[in-house]
Protein backbone atom coordinates (compact mmCIF):
# COMPACT_ATOMS: atom_id res chain seq x y z
CA UNK A 1 0.00 0.00 0.00
CA UNK A 2 3.04 2.32 1.06
CA UNK A 3 4.42 2.14 -2.84
CA UNK A 4 1.47 2.53 -3.95
CA UNK A 5 0.45 5.60 -2.38
CA UNK A 6 4.26 6.75 -2.92
CA UNK A 7 3.69 6.80 -6.57
CA UNK A 8 0.79 8.20 -6.47
CA UNK A 9 2.18 11.51 -4.47
CA UNK A 10 5.01 11.53 -6.82
CA UNK A 11 2.84 11.31 -10.11
CA UNK A 12 0.55 14.34 -8.97
CA UNK A 13 3.74 16.69 -8.03
CA UNK A 14 5.56 16.06 -11.09
CA UNK A 15 4.16 19.40 -12.96
CA UNK A 16 4.61 21.47 -9.63
CA UNK A 17 8.52 20.33 -9.50
CA UNK A 18 9.21 20.94 -13.30
CA UNK A 19 7.86 24.40 -13.34
CA UNK A 20 9.10 27.72 -12.27
CA UNK A 21 7.12 29.82 -10.15
CA UNK A 22 8.05 33.55 -10.55
CA UNK A 23 6.77 36.56 -8.04
CA UNK A 24 6.29 39.58 -8.84
CA UNK A 25 5.36 43.27 -7.19
CA UNK A 26 2.35 45.14 -9.66
CA UNK A 27 2.34 48.98 -9.48
CA UNK A 28 0.30 49.12 -6.36
CA UNK A 29 2.78 46.82 -4.94
CA UNK A 30 0.96 43.95 -4.32
CA UNK A 31 2.79 40.71 -4.94
CA UNK A 32 1.76 38.22 -7.25
CA UNK A 33 2.83 34.37 -7.99
CA UNK A 34 2.46 32.79 -11.25
CA UNK A 35 4.00 29.43 -13.69
CA UNK A 36 5.21 32.61 -16.26
CA UNK A 37 6.60 35.94 -15.71
CA UNK A 38 4.26 39.23 -16.00
CA UNK A 39 3.91 40.26 -19.96
CA UNK A 40 4.97 43.77 -18.84
CA UNK A 41 7.07 44.74 -15.87
CA UNK A 42 6.51 48.49 -15.06
CA UNK A 43 9.13 50.80 -13.79
CA UNK A 44 9.21 53.91 -12.24
CA UNK A 45 12.54 56.46 -11.69
CA UNK A 46 15.21 55.69 -9.01
CA UNK A 47 14.75 58.62 -6.35
CA UNK A 48 18.20 58.50 -4.42
CA UNK A 49 18.92 60.08 -1.15
CA UNK A 50 21.65 62.17 -2.14
CA UNK A 51 24.09 61.12 0.03
CA UNK A 52 23.97 57.75 -1.38
CA UNK A 53 25.18 58.98 -4.55
CA UNK A 54 28.27 60.12 -2.72
CA UNK A 55 28.73 56.59 -1.90
CA UNK A 56 28.84 55.53 -5.39
CA UNK A 57 32.34 54.67 -7.22
CA UNK A 58 33.12 57.70 -9.96
CA UNK A 59 32.77 56.39 -13.36
CA UNK A 60 35.55 55.67 -16.13
CA UNK A 61 36.56 59.46 -17.44
CA UNK A 62 35.13 58.65 -21.07
CA UNK A 63 31.74 57.77 -19.55
CA UNK A 64 31.25 60.03 -15.98
CA UNK A 65 27.37 59.49 -15.43
CA UNK A 66 26.93 55.69 -16.46
CA UNK A 67 29.30 53.68 -13.81
CA UNK A 68 27.25 50.63 -13.55
CA UNK A 69 26.96 48.80 -10.21
CA UNK A 70 25.54 46.15 -8.69
CA UNK A 71 24.07 45.16 -5.44
CA UNK A 72 23.37 41.68 -4.79
CA UNK A 73 23.89 38.20 -3.51
CA UNK A 74 25.82 35.02 -3.93
CA UNK A 75 22.81 32.71 -3.49
CA UNK A 76 20.75 35.06 -6.15
CA UNK A 77 19.57 33.83 -9.60
CA UNK A 78 18.73 36.86 -10.86
CA UNK A 79 22.44 38.66 -9.79
CA UNK A 80 24.26 35.97 -11.22
CA UNK A 81 22.32 36.26 -14.66
CA UNK A 82 23.05 39.81 -14.11
CA UNK A 83 26.85 39.74 -13.29
CA UNK A 84 26.96 37.11 -16.52
CA UNK A 85 25.11 39.47 -19.01
CA UNK A 86 27.76 42.35 -18.13
CA UNK A 87 30.64 40.39 -18.12
CA UNK A 88 29.56 38.61 -21.95
CA UNK A 89 29.03 41.93 -23.00
CA UNK A 90 32.59 43.72 -21.25
CA UNK A 91 30.55 45.99 -19.31
CA UNK A 92 32.58 46.92 -16.56
CA UNK A 93 30.91 47.59 -13.10
CA UNK A 94 31.34 47.33 -9.54
CA UNK A 95 29.33 44.75 -7.25
CA UNK A 96 28.94 44.89 -3.92
CA UNK A 97 27.15 41.91 -1.77
CA UNK A 98 24.60 43.26 0.42
CA UNK A 99 24.66 40.30 2.60
CA UNK A 100 28.35 39.77 3.45
CA UNK A 101 29.71 43.96 2.81
CA UNK A 102 29.61 46.83 4.99
CA UNK A 103 28.81 48.85 1.88
CA UNK A 104 26.81 46.63 0.31
CA UNK A 105 24.76 46.28 3.54
CA UNK A 106 24.74 50.08 4.11
CA UNK A 107 23.70 51.16 0.04
CA UNK A 108 21.62 48.38 0.36
CA UNK A 109 19.56 49.87 3.14
CA UNK A 110 20.22 53.67 2.00
CA UNK A 111 18.45 52.80 -1.32
CA UNK A 112 15.46 51.51 0.73
CA UNK A 113 15.96 47.88 -0.82
CA UNK A 114 13.56 45.02 -0.62
CA UNK A 115 15.24 42.29 -2.90
CA UNK A 116 18.34 41.74 -5.12
CA UNK A 117 19.57 42.71 -7.68
CA UNK A 118 19.51 46.79 -7.71
CA UNK A 119 21.70 47.78 -10.51
CA UNK A 120 22.58 51.74 -10.99
CA UNK A 121 23.62 53.22 -13.60
CA UNK A 122 25.07 56.37 -13.33
CA UNK A 123 22.69 57.66 -11.29
CA UNK A 124 19.69 56.05 -12.07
Amino acid sequence: MRPLLLTLLLALSAPVLAGEIHRWTDSQGRVHYGDRPPDRVETRPLELDPHVMESVPLAPAAAPNRAVVLYSTQRCGFCRKARAHFHARGIPFTEYDVETTDRGARDFQRLGGRGVPIILIGDE
